[in-house]
Order: C-alpha cells, then sequence, then structure tokens
C-alpha cells in the first residue's frame, strides 16, 4: 500500500548517501528527488550503484547555486504536483534513514508505503489541517508513553502539505517552522504524529546539502544582518561541526516572528525556541457526514522479523 500523494525528496550533493530514497525505495514507494542540473550525473550514477531505479523519477531544477536555501526547490516540487493534478505532496529531506511505527512503546521499523497512507487518510478527516508529518524518532524514547498525535505544532523534514495552502515557502531558514507558524496564525491546523516516526540525521552531520552550503561556513550575522562566513575570520574549514552554524537560521526566524520565537543555546549549538501555546485554540474541523468505522485499523501492518522480509 503506497501513498496517495506524489512523494518529493529535495537532494543537493548528496549522490553518495542518498538515505531517504534508498529507504523509500526498500519499502517499494516510488518517489522524485529534485536535484540540480551540475548534479545529474553523479545522482544516475547512484540510481544504478544503489539499485534504487526502478523507484525513482529525477527531477532537474531550472536553477543551481542560488545559496537561497532548499525553499525554493520544494515550491517547486510544489507547482510539478500541482501539474499532475495532485491536491497534496509530500517532501522530504534526504538524510532520513529509515520510518517507524510507534506501538506498544516499540518503535518498529516500517517496510511498506502504508506509512504514509495512513497519514494521509488521517489529515484527509479535516477541512483545516494543511500540513502534517512524522516526528522524530530520537524525540520518542521507547519507555514512555505518547499521545499518537500533537496538533498545532512545526512539522520538520517530512510534510504533507495541502496545495490549496495559501502559504509556500520562504526564506533561507527554517523554512519548515516559519510555513507552519504562517498557517497557525491563520486559525488553521497542524498534525504532528506521535504513532509514526521518522529516523532524520542530525543537522550538519552528513555531507552535502546545506551543510556544506552554509551551516558549516557561517558563524552568525553582522550588524546588518548579513551572514557571517568561516573564511571572513580566517576559521579552520576543516573542521566537521561548525557549533555557530545554526545561529543566522535561528536568528533569521525569531526576526520573523518575534512574537513566538527566541533564540536559545541548547545542545551545544544554537537554536530557536517557539512558543505554540498561542495556537492551541485552533480547532480541526472535522468534515462533514464523515464517518469512521469503529475498531483499530492496522492496515494490513504486522510485526515480522528481519529474516521475513523479502
Amino acid at each position: 500500500m503506497n501513498p496517495e500523494h506524489p512523494v518529493y525528496i529535495i537532494s543537493k550533493g548528496r549522490h553518495e548517501s542518498m538515505f531517504t530514497s534508498r529507504s523509500l525505495a526498500r519499502m517499494k514507494v516510488p518517489h522524485y528527488i529534485a536535484i540540480e542540473p551540475q548534479d545529474e550525473e553523479r545522482y544516475e550514477e547512484a540510481l544504478d550503484i544503489f539499485d534504487i531505479r526502478q523507484y525513482v523519477t529525477l527531477l532537474i531544477a531550472p536553477f543551481s547555486n542560488h545559496g537561497d536555501g532548499p525553499g525554493r526547490a520544494r515550491n517547486w516540487c510544489w507547482d510539478h504536483s500541482i501539474s499532475i493534478g495532485a491536491d497534496s505532496h509530500w517532501v522530504l529531506d534526504d538524510n532520513i534513514n529509515d520510518f517507524y511505527r510507534y506501538n506498544n512503546n516499540i518503535r518498529i521499523r516500517v517496510e511498506s508505503g502504508v506509512f504514509f497512507k495512513v497519514m494521509e487518510d488521517f489529515v484527509d478527516r479535516y477541512n483545516n489541517v494543511y500540513i502534517a508529518g512524522p516526528q522524530y524518532r530520537f524525540f520518542i524514547a521507547p519507555d514512555q508513553k505518547y499521545p499518537p498525535y500533537v496538533a498545532n505544532t512545526r512539522i520538520y523534514s517530512c510534510l504533507l502539505i495541502r496545495n490549496d495552502c495559501k502559504h509556500r515557502w520562504r526564506g533561507r531558514y527554517n523554512e519548515d517552522t516559519d510555513i507552519c507558524l504562517r498557517v497557525l496564525k491563520d486559525g488553521d491546523c497542524t498534525i504532528q504524529f506521535n504513532a509514526f516516526l521518522q529516523g532524520k540525521a542530525a543537522t550538519q552531520t552528513v555531507k552535502g546539502g546545506n551543510s556544506e552550503e552554509f551551516y558549516h561556513k557561517e558563524v552568525g550575522l553582522d550588524s546588518d544582518g548579513i551572514a557571517i562566513r568561516k573564511e571572513d575570520l580566517k576559521v579552520d574549514s576543516s573542521e566537521r561541526y561548525n557549533t555557530d552554524g545554526t545561529l543566522a537560521k535561528s536568528q533569521i526566524l525569531v526576526d520573523m516572528h518575534p512574537d513566538v520565537a527566541r533564540l536559545v543555546w541548547r545542545y551545544g549549538r544554537w537554536h530557536h525556541w517557539v512558543d505554540y501555546s498561542p495556537f492551541k485554540k485552533n480547532a480541526l474541523q472535522r468534515k462533514e457526514g464523515l464517518n469512521i468505522p469503529s475498531g483499530v485499523n492496522n492496515y494490513g501492518m504486522k510485526l515480522v522479523k528481519l529474516a521475513q522480509i523479502p
């Protein structure tokens, strides 16, 4: 069982890893990978190296090395999904290792596109859910209890977006938090699923993407709000992890949403902190005439041992 809506991965300079695409291919989920022209040859080779060509369609963007972050590519994929008649689409980062179902306090790796289909069907019950997606695996401990979903918070890295959402991706950093906040400020809703998880790699730990383009190069903002680059300060560019690389990213979000966001230092690097409490009053609007069957629907999912997986 595969997702109803098209699935897009935004990727740049990560032909050597292709974590998300390899996971989707293992799950037999057809998907698009949006890349820039200079990467086409290497990604074509990678499809055969990883034996995933059967499930992948490469989309070559009409732009490259613009330095604006992934938002431009995400909007381009949004337009592509509309052009093929879709009313929603999935857009994923390219550094997601696996996908999981959280059930009976166990994080179980999912081997089917049913992972996406369940979330699609749930979101389709409501008129005003414009963005949804799974929680990060590392935020869900296997010995704790969590609600199956949380409404009206941020959705990161793996997003289901309704194509009639009036807000589009903007800005160079933290576009996912920004677009969610704009939806919530309209009084509409987002849904973050705890019952379904994504095994996202930590920021700046995978070669390529934004890590190479600006996280490893930028250490903050000058008095005019312009990013300060490491080479300008003669910092050793061989450092694997730039602890100040997320400062500009976090500060820009604070500048865009000063009413709910502030800058904090946590886990050895800069983060933004957002107060989502003002949006808890945003109510989910169930569609009229909706008939939800009683009982549990597991969509055919069952727990199997790895040796049983073909």
